[in-house]
């Protein structure tokens, strides 16, 4: 028998703060982008109950793990279950399995926030925020760790939710963080727009966005929805997280290309080909970079790796044994 450890949100959900995922994330998007393979994600729809089962993976073999998330959405209970299997990359044998949930919008935010930092202006100082669910919480605690921002201004339809995060964030981050009223009030002026919310149009206007602006979305990977206005991603430098994801469920790529606006040939790098130097990302101070986030292994492998390290030192987690083939895969 081999034994894994299982571990519960509770278990890790105060082993790392947002600056942990980000230095972690950042490493591992370099191993892809100097080889280490990733697939986009596979999604099940199904029609009655409503859902999604959706599983993604990746191997990161410097940091000598590999594995991503399984989960589930919708359906009957109107839920969602992130299981994450995490395995050895030398030995293949199985380290952990995670409830992955408490780490999701830390790990999403960090492949956010090392997309602002390989592609944002140095000297940006200001922060919109379209959304203010637990993505959009997470984008921003990571995202503040990479600049030293002076300004956040956040936006989201219903007031109570934009004035309520504001309120939270003038304790967790240094910049001031300010509720407004409008999409464009939050975009104007913006250096670093972020974007994280389930709409199915568009949540911004391109004309808002200006020269030099960096924009990060990251709340759709549906073909079918697109956060970003089809000019914006015409006009800027655009970065998926896997370049191959482009022309299956990046929702605004698709728009654009649909369009006419744009060809495949659009897709500047991904976001491991910038990290890993194979492409220079930004060029220019007035130029616009859109990273597009759809969620990958990349991200879920290392920061599942490294809290699982973290909990494996401070004794943390339920052992489980789980027998390998040879002993168990017999046929009889």
């Amino acid at each position: 028998m081999t034994e894994t450890l299982f571990l519960a949100s509770a278990d890790v959900d105060d082993l790392a703060e947002p600056a942990d995922y980000v230095a972690a994330v950042r490493d591992a998007y370099r191993q892809v982008g100097e080889g280490a393979p990733a697939e986009p994600r596979t999604a099940l729809f199904n029609r009655d109950p409503a859902g999604m089962l959706t599983a993604y993976t990746a191997i990161l073999p410097e940091t000598g793990a590999m594995g991503g998330y399984t989960y589930s959405a919708g359906f009957g209970a109107g839920d969602a279950w992130f299981m994450t299997p995490l395995f050895d990359a030398e030995s293949g044998e199985p380290l952990a399995l995670l409830d992955g949930a408490s780490m999701n919008p830390f790990k999403t935010g960090a492949a956010g926030a090392v997309a602002v930092d390989a592609l944002a202006r140095e000297d940006a100082t200001e922060v919109a925020v379209i959304g203010s669910g637990a993505q959009a919480r997470g984008q921003l605690a990571t995202t503040a760790t990479v600049r030293e921002f002076e300004a956040v201004r956040v936006f989201s339809p219903t007031a109570e939710h934009r004035e309520a995060f504001a309120d939270e964030f003038a304790d967790r981050i240094e910049p001031e963080v300010t509720a407004v009223a409008s999409a464009g009030a939050a975009v104007a002026g913006a250096d670093v727009v972020i974007t994280a919310t389930n709409a199915s149009d568009p949540v911004i206007d391109d004309a808002d966005v200006e020269p030099g602006a960096h924009v990060t979305a990251m709340g759709q990977y549906n073909p079918k929805k697109n956060e970003l206005p089809p000019e914006l991603i015409a006009r800027s430098t655009y970065v998926p997280d896997i370049r191959e994801r482009a022309s299956r469920d990046a929702g605004s790529f698709l728009a654009a290309l649909d369009a006419g606006l744009v060809d495949e040939d659009h897709v500047a790098a991904d976001l491991g080909e910038v990290v890993s130097g194979g492409h220079p990302g930004r060029t220019s101070e007035d130029e616009i970079t859109v990273f597009d986030s759809g969620g990958t292994g990349i991200e879920t492998v290392a920061a599942a790796h490294m809290l699982y390290e973290r909990a494996s030192e401070a004794g943390r987690g339920q052992p489980l044994d789980v027998a390998p083939a040879s002993e168990a895969l017999t046929g009889r």
